[in-house]
């Protein structure tokens, strides 16, 4: 998540007499990573990146805090300077002029306000200025109003036109599947259910919250009385919601972290002054609040000895303290033991005695800490690590030349099984299922690379779904290859190249199935299971392994003495029937005679195919009368199946 706070915004909570610069360099040493600093004619603007465990952060007084309880580690005094606010209304569980019925496991926290008589326009100078500096279009006084309070405060707010809410009434809970609403974008939402609304009295929808307001309730020209409404919300909702609906706004990317529930006060306080300051209104005198659940500081316990060993060095117990409590931690020492009190903004992100440990090393400086080089010997690595069969495929994959590619699991409903999985929302038209191979995927990235002008072949290893009745599908590590501008024997050769090199125990036997073309496809089999497929799709040529099936088919490898005797080898050129199988041929003339230790298809043209073989005896050097006898021999059982010698 990426933020842009103004320099002059943050100083007007921290107080201190460091340059952007140095702002910048040390907050990025120990808190959010500052990407940049832009200067303009009258500020500097730091670009931050906020991690998403530190919605804290992601304002304006978040980075202020943060600041605050680094610098001083620098040398640099400086101080948080507290939010004041001028308003005086109270906070009550219950109102006049509102009507509110909230499911409080959707929203934790609800708080509104009445301001009658605005007066809706441009916002001033100082306030547009601002909001465009951040990055957030100026649109009219009340909208930047909200905008304003969001990026200074870290809280979303919303405002109703208080007299467009029906018999002024709110019911917050969950909607119900097909339900719709038109938001302030223009947008009609048929919405899935589960999702979290509000109604008003005439049973209208006027708010899909946490995400974007109702446009039967908006803000316009003619409003007189504003409603300002801030709350909390359930978290897994408010992204639920988010991602089925592919809405997205800046009030969900907060919202969808969950957002600290004590923040709420502060913020309506923040947000009455606004009003009444740039839109002359009258806030009324009670702001409704309705939240069971008072804030409880969460307590961890740690030793000063489990803070020493784990950052490394020795901290002293009164550094530990001026480290944590600029944060917002309340510490209290008793002997060597810590008791730290969790503030409400830090609830969700610290949750166990290391998490307070990382707080005082991150501030502390990682960069402070001694680097040491490991001793002593190297471990050996483990045997059969995870993974470990995983990779080493990939290794032999890459070494011939693949290139691997990542693709998605979902893909278009008329290039997979029948028997699949499909998404009942999906996203669009090319990831409507889950795939059951991963030929659909792999065919689609290399079909993306047709301007390629040499050979090339792609692989993959990801899971495949396969549909397993009344459960989850059952999810099969598989490998894929496809050749581009590869011949079948060029492609077959890879293949053995991989299955020799992990030293497989396999077959292959032709059987016509699935989307390969007619007689165009191998069964990969290992102990009468099939474990792949090899053959080709149109004008590409593929194969397909089971992983774990294929892990199963390696053999123990076998020491062979390198032989003391040299072979004598020669080239011969047969002619064959047409279909028959080079393979069968290669394993008729390997079989038929002992001395023939090797066979290897060299060449090929038009029906002449030219084979060299090996004859060796490991006990002596053959003499040319034995060659002559093993070579009649291989070509008389040759001859049978139609096999002769092609005499030049």
């Amino acid at each position: 998540m990426d933020i842009l706070i103004p320099d002059n915004w943050l100083r007007d909570f921290i107080e201190t007499k460091a340059s952007p610069k140095q702002i910048a360099k040390y907050l990025s040493l120990c808190g959010p990573s500052v990407e940049k600093v832009s200067v303009t004619k009258t500020d500097s603007i730091y670009s931050i990146e906020v991690t998403t465990n530190r919605v804290d952060t992601a304002s304006v007084y978040g980075i202020a805090r943060e600041a605050a309880a680094i610098l001083p580690r620098f040398g640099i005094p400086a101080r948080l300077l507290p939010l004041h606010t001028k308003a005086t209304s109270t906070f009550t569980n219950k109102v006049s002029y509102l009507d509110a019925v909230v499911d409080e496991n959707l929203c934790p926290r609800f708080t509104a306000i009445l301001i009658r008589n605005i007066r809706t326009g441009s916002s001033p100078d100082w306030l547009r200025n601002r909001l465009e500096s951040a990055g957030i279009r100026s649109i009219n006084n009340i909208v930047d109003i909200s905008n304003y309070i969001m990026v200074e405060m870290g809280q979303p707010v919303h405002t109703f036109d208080y007299d467009k809410i029906g018999k002024a009434k709110m019911i917050l809970r969950k909607s119900r599947l097909g339900e719709t609403i038109t938001t302030l974008d223009g947008k009609t939402h048929k919405l899935p259910g589960g999702d979290i609304v509000i109604e008003d009295g005439n049973g209208r929808l006027i708010d899909l919250a946490g995400i974007m307001g109702g446009e039967n309730s908006a803000i316009d020209e003619k409003t007189k009385n504003v409603l300002l409404f801030v709350q909390t919300y359930n978290p897994i909702n408010i992204r639920k919601t988010s991602m089925l609906l592919a809405h997205r706004t800046q009030a969900v990317t907060l919202f969808e972290k969950g957002l600290d529930p004590e923040l709420v006060e502060s913020a309506i306080k923040r947000g009455i002054d606004l009003f009444v300051d740039v839109t002359k209104g009258v806030a009324e005198a009670k702001i409704l609040d309705i939240y069971r659940k008072t804030f409880r500081p969460k307590k961890l316990v740690v030793t000063l000895n489990f803070i020493n060993e784990l950052i490394g060095i020795i901290i002293s117990k009164t550094e530990i303290s001026k480290i944590l409590n600029p944060l917002g931690f309340e510490t209290l020492w008793k002997g060597d033991y810590l008791e730290v009190f969790v503030p409400s903004q830090r609830d969700r992100d610290i949750s166990i005695p290391p998490d307070i440990v990382e707080e005082i090393a991150r501030i502390y400086g990682y960069h402070n800490l001694p680097s040491t080089l490991p001793q002593g010997a190297i471990p050996s690595p483990l045997e059969n690590q995870p993974f470990t069969f995983e990779n080493n495929l990939k290794n032999i994959l890459k070494s011939l030349g693949g290139v691997e590619v990542y693709t998605s699991s979902l893909v278009a409903s008329n290039i997979t099984h029948k028997n699949t999985l499909c998404l009942s929302n999906p996203l669009g038209k090319e990831g409507q299922c889950l795939r059951t191979s991963l030929s659909p995927s792999l065919i689609n990235a290399a079909n993306e690379n047709v301007n390629e002008i040499n050979p090339f072949f792609l692989f993959e290893m990801s899971n495949v779904y396969l549909l397993k009745r009344g459960d989850l599908p059952n999810e099969v590590i598989t490998l894929g290859v496809i050749f581009k501008d590869y011949n079948f024997r060029q492609a077959k050769g890879m293949l053995e190249s991989l299955l020799g090199q992990i030293n497989s125990d396999y077959k292959f036997i032709q059987e016509d199935k699935g989307l390969f073309l007619a007689n165009q496809r191998l069964s990969i089999m290992s102990k009468g299971k099939e474990i792949g497929q090899f053959g080709i799709l149109e004008n590409l040529t593929y194969f397909e392994f089971d992983v774990e099936n294929l892990s199963r088919t390696q053999m123990p490898r076998k020491f062979t003495p390198l032989p003391k005797f040299p072979p004598q080898i020669e080239d011969i050129t047969l002619t064959m029937p047409s279909k028959t199988r080079v393979g069968d041929v290669v394993q008729l003339m390997k079989g038929v005679d002992d001395l023939v230790s090797n066979v290897q298809l060299t060449d090929i043209y038009t029906d002449s195919y030219t084979f060299r073989i090996w004859y060796q005896n490991p006990e002596k050097t053959l003499s040319d009368s034995e060659v002559k006898t093993a070579r009649e021999n291989v070509l008389k059982n040759l001859k049978k199946i139609g096999v002769t010698q092609k005499v030049t």
